[in-house]
């Protein structure tokens, strides 16, 4: 995510840690550098040259703290600063109690559909009871992907094939989200290439008849600067809510970031930072500040890490860990679950420092090998699972076989979880002799 610009910050802030005091001609020359790297990502030059400013103002002004290195005064001041140009804090979705809508609006290409269904599963997950609608009657299969969405996720979708009233589309979602109970109508409307006067005028009148307490504009973080331009015009005809940038796990820039919030006044509310329907997150400036700044952002694992493990089985595999009880099955679930909170490189870039890591990394490497090792004991049967020690040579070269890999392979694997066990019993052992210690210390004090 924004790889390109956090390099090259990075770079400029190798300079500004070296810095010995603060004075207006270093801090101007070290600043060039950051000005340097926001223009290269494509970000509004008012924006990148009031940013600078601002920061240059402020870093002159600020009181020197002793304890603290100069340099790492005025990075302090750049993220905060990057923090109010993306939006300060969360602006979260305003929904009305009772039955209400939200309008989904963007260029062709730029993710629309995907996420409307991405924010009607991140709604569902919230408690609302989302209802998707197939306004889109122009593209070819527009309305069959959105069913097909709408499928994977276990939410109903309202659509009209062969209708191209999307006034009439509307009504008839209405309708049936009033029948079915459900509370929010998710309108995924049709794009075109570039703006034009038919595709503003219904967009207008299906705004004037549904009434939606959102218009979400879809913006592709890939196009830049140029993704603001289209925010503008979209505003000036529909008076936009908030946008939802997609594709920021791709070469994205972060010029659309870092200017539209400037340049609109709009915030940004959600970002698609991959293509499965769960990677899709409420947009935090101050977590995306950090992210770009190399500063990691482990609230957001944490996050994850909390939505797909729970807490019971957490602590009842601490205990079995304790014991040296841990078996093959619950080193798959664990697998499992790590899949769950995504690639290993988005969970690595979280991390302070995480992207530097990255730099020449071969995670996909890791993850074949996870892959690889999920299939040699999805091979195994349940009673092999839990006793890997009656596994002989037969049982081995069977799983082996059906896994697709060597019996070598197999028993590597066979003795680093061996290895992770006696390690574990160990571990269970030192705390118990430590719990007992701690019980006989305080009479031997006396």
């Amino acid at each position: 995510m924004f790889d390109s610009l956090s390099q090259k910050l990075q770079s400029a802030f190798k300079n500004l840690r070296g810095l010995g005091k603060i004075t207006e001609a270093n801090v101007a020359e070290s600043l060039r550098e950051v000005r340097l790297a926001l223009l290269e990502a494509d970000v509004n030059f008012k924006v990148a040259r009031d940013f600078i400013e601002r920061v240059k103002a402020k870093a002159l002004g600020v009181e020197v703290i002793q304890t603290i290195h100069p340099g790492q005064q005025i990075i302090k001041v750049i993220h905060d600063e990057m923090t109010a140009l993306l939006g300060s804090s969360n602006s979260a979705l305003a929904l009305p109690a009772g039955l209400s809508s939200i309008m989904m609006v963007g260029l062709h290409g730029a993710g629309k559909t995907t996420s409307s269904a991405k924010l009607a599963r991140w709604l569902q997950k919230q408690g609302h009871a989302p209802l998707l609608a197939a306004a889109d009657v122009y593209r070819p299969a527009a309305m069959d992907q959105l069913e097909t969405l709408g499928r994977q996720l276990e939410i109903p979708v309202f659509s009209i094939h062969g209708e191209t009233d999307v006034l009439k589309i509307a009504r008839g979602a209405f309708d049936h989200a009033r029948t079915t109970q459900r509370t929010v109508v998710i309108f995924d409307t049709a794009g075109r290439l570039q703006i034009d006067q038919p595709l503003v005028e219904e967009l207008v009148r299906l705004k004037n008849l549904a009434q939606p307490s959102e218009v979400l504009l879809v913006l592709d973080a890939a196009t830049g600067q140029e993704a603001v331009n289209v925010a503008t015009h979209f505003d000036q005809a529909l008076n936009v809510t908030g946008a939802i940038l997609t594709k920021l796990d791709g070469d994205a820039r972060g010029g659309a970031a870092l200017s539209l919030r400037e340049v609109t006044g709009k915030p940004i509310k959600f970002a698609g930072v991959g293509e499965k329907l769960d990677e899709f997150e409420p947009f935090h400036p101050e977590r995306m500040a950090a992210r770009i700044l190399g500063m990691g952002d482990v609230v957001s694992l944490v996050e994850r890490a909390a939505e797909v493990v729970d807490e019971d089985e957490a602590r009842k595999l601490e205990e079995k860990m304790r014991r040296g009880q841990f078996t093959l099955e619950d080193f798959l679930e664990q697998l499992r679950q790590m899949k769950k909170m995504g690639s290993l490189e988005s969970i690595v870039s979280m991390l302070p420092g995480g992207s530097q890591a990255l730099q020449g990394a071969d995670l996909g490497k890791q993850e074949k090998e996870f892959r690889r090792m999920e299939g040699m004991i999805c091979a195994m049967t349940l009673q092999e699972r839990r006793n890997p020690q009656i596994l002989n040579a037969r049982r081995r070269l069977r799983i082996a076989t059906g896994s697709g890999v060597k019996v070598a392979e197999l028993n590597n694997l066979l003795k680093r979880f061996g290895d992770m066990q006696q390690m574990m019993k160990k571990l269970g052992k030192m705390q118990k002799m430590m719990a007992r210690m701690g019980g006989v210390m305080p009479k031997m004090g006396r």
